[in-house]
């Protein structure tokens, strides 16, 4: 028997659900939803519904009318373009250092899974899924740097991330492929040390889903 203490929160549960729903675009900006919607669904009162609510407009995700309900918060004119730069940044800096250091075996064995799952998931076309193994492969490129701030502060993006990709490939699902064969270069030329190319790869990877960064 599960341990009750281990159990989530009926708080934590509704604040899972509604911010799944959000970055999954199910729920895409501008769409106004209800404490009793969430609590419905998720089957609790509105009291954690509430919690969970403020949480997510801590978050910048939801924005609270009172007697109304909440409306999810579009992605902001601009925001995909900061992210894209933060990961440019990010993700270029990381290769720089692997290629003075190496790239890590357990980093190395770790991105050949997620390929293997994005190849599966592309063949499936699951875009919300393929999302998260699209954000895995990226962080883990930060981690495998061994830079912990910098993958710590990468890892803040994660949510944005995510929208950013689910939003982009529901349009174009057909890229999955060939997403998973860019994965697979990024990797090649980390492996290699060759610093140069993985930077040019990587833009032309980024902006071809996403748009040019600023």
């Amino acid at each position: 028997m599960a341990d009750p203490a281990k159990r989530p929160s009926a708080a934590h549960t509704a604040y899972a659900v509604t911010k799944e729903l959000i970055l999954s675009g199910e729920l895409p900006g501008g769409s106004l939803i209800s404490e009793g919607e969430i609590a419905e669904r998720v089957r609790v009162s509105r009291t954690p519904v509430r919690e969970a609510f403020l949480r997510l407009e801590s978050e910048e995700l939801l924005a609270l009318h009172p007697k109304r309900g909440a409306v999810v918060v579009p992605v902001p004119p601009g925001e995909a373009a900061d992210v894209l730069e933060l990961r440019l940044a990010l993700e270029r800096s990381a290769a720089e250092r692997i290629a003075r250091t190496g790239l890590p075996d357990e980093h190395h064995e770790r991105m050949l899974e997620l390929l293997s799952r994005q190849r599966a998931l592309a063949e499936a076309a699951d875009v919300t899924a393929f999302a998260h193994a699209d954000e895995a492969f990226h962080r883990c490129i930060v981690e495998a740097s061994g830079n912990r701030l910098a993958g710590r502060f990468y890892a803040t993006l994660g949510d944005r991330q995510r929208r950013m990709s689910i939003f982009a490939l529901r349009l174009r699902p057909e890229r999955l492929p060939l997403l998973a064969a860019e994965h697979e270069t990024l990797l090649g030329h980390l492996r290699d040390g060759d610093n140069a190319a993985f930077s040019a790869a990587l833009l032309s990877h980024l902006t071809a889903t996403h748009g040019p960064a600023r």
